[in-house]
């Protein structure tokens, strides 16, 4: 058994200062130290995925992350480690824990995970260790740890057994309400007509060149990508839903502008992340909802975005202001009423279904489209 600071002292050293994830009983006492550490700063997530997409911004900030889960969260995370994590060869250390280990009683539900808890990891490419009972065993596992992640740039994964780590006590404000944000309803009452890459035109004609702008999977990443291949644009290329939490994990990390440019079915994927964002207040995000009513890269198929008051549901999570608008002039304005104000702010752009005839994909590699984005927010 080792006390929590025995390895989030020696982490920190190696540069490890960012947490976040999702709780579990055995890991209790390690994310209660992480959330009082002054050597930490750990920021609660959703969901596994969701934690995995915040850890991936803040590393796109410059930090060295830490994402903790319980190992059925594990299932969770399979997206965006593979779709997010190593195609851009984004690292975390990834502390999972060990429900229903062989010889230590637990409930039903862990007893398939627990099985396949390393093999899974290891399937995923992510190599593992136990994490260390003892204080002695830290360092040595840190190196190794640090050893791989240095040369394949992607995660290590530590499986931490019950009873690893000494009780910590939990010294943590509850969450303080957030007042519901300002609505404005800019829509002109047609049926929309501007396609997504229209959009996306006139929203880089509205903002700042030192703006970071994040493009969820699909086609609005290709056509980003179309219309102007820049360093600080990243097109993920899968991991959907993600990019509101990859965006939330910058935007703590940087004072620079971070604008999320969402879909209404990606949205709907991970809704979680918008309640995240709103307790967190990150004050430079701008989270754009291209929203066409369809899951277009891949058909047209219908999504429920019709009955969903995003604005609304946007506002009752905590953003300070929520747009919605059918045209580019209302995005325009939208995005410049939010100039002068702190976020995070939203914007719910309805939109026509369809895009440009021949749409080409980024030929810039994601490992490359990643670390040039690392360089130009260190600028």
């Amino acid at each position: 058994m080792i006390q929590a600071d025995e390895f989030i002292e020696p982490a920190a050293a190696r540069g490890y200062d960012f947490y976040t994830g999702v709780p579990c009983s055995f890991l209790t006492p390690f994310i209660n130290r992480a959330i009082t550490s002054d050597l930490t700063k750990y920021v609660g997530a959703a969901s596994e995925g969701e934690a995995v997409a915040i850890a991936a911004g803040a590393w796109l900030a410059g930090r060295k992350t830490v994402v903790m889960c319980q190992n059925s969260g594990l299932g969770n995370c399979v997206n965006p480690i593979t779709s997010l994590n190593f195609p851009f060869r984004i690292p975390t250390l990834l502390i999972t824990t060990w429900r229903g280990q062989p010889g230590v009683a637990d409930e039903p539900q862990h007893e398939l995970m627990s099985q396949i808890t390393q093999s899974l990891m290891e399937l995923l490419r992510v190599r593992c260790l136990t994490f260390p009972r003892s204080p002695a065993d830290v360092a040595g596992i840190l190196d190794a740890a640090e050893t791989v992640i240095e040369e394949a740039q992607l995660p290590f994964g530590l499986v931490m057994e019950k009873g690893a780590v000494a009780d910590e006590p939990l010294d943590q404000a509850a969450a303080e309400p957030r007042s519901m944000g300002e609505i404005t309803d800019r829509q002109s009452g047609g049926t929309p007509s501007a396609i997504r890459y229209q959009a996306l035109e006139s929203l880089l004609g509205a903002v700042s060149n030192n703006a970071a702008i994040i493009a969820t999977t699909g086609k609005c990443g290709r056509e980003l990508f179309t219309i102007e291949d820049r360093k600080q644009h990243i097109y993920q290329v899968g991991s959907m839903g993600c990019a509101s939490g990859m965006g939330l994990g910058l935007a703590l990390n940087t004072d620079k502008p971070v604008i999320v440019l969402d879909g209404d079915g990606a949205l709907l994927m991970k809704m979680g992340a918008a309640a995240t964002i709103g307790a967190y207040q990150p004050k430079n995000l701008i989270h754009i909802v291209l929203d066409n009513a369809s899951h277009d890269s891949t058909g047209g198929q219908a999504t429920v975005s019709p009955h969903i008051d995003f604005a609304g549901v946007a506002a009752a999570c905590g953003y300070r202001s929520a747009w919605t608008c059918d045209d580019t002039a209302g995005l325009v304005e939208a995005l410049g009423a939010m100039k002068t104000t702190d976020g995070p702010h939203f914007i719910r752009m309805k939109i026509a279904p369809g895009s440009i005839d021949n749409l080409g994909r980024p030929t810039v590699k994601p490992p490359d489209v990643a670390r040039r984005f690392r360089d130009f927010i260190a600028e």
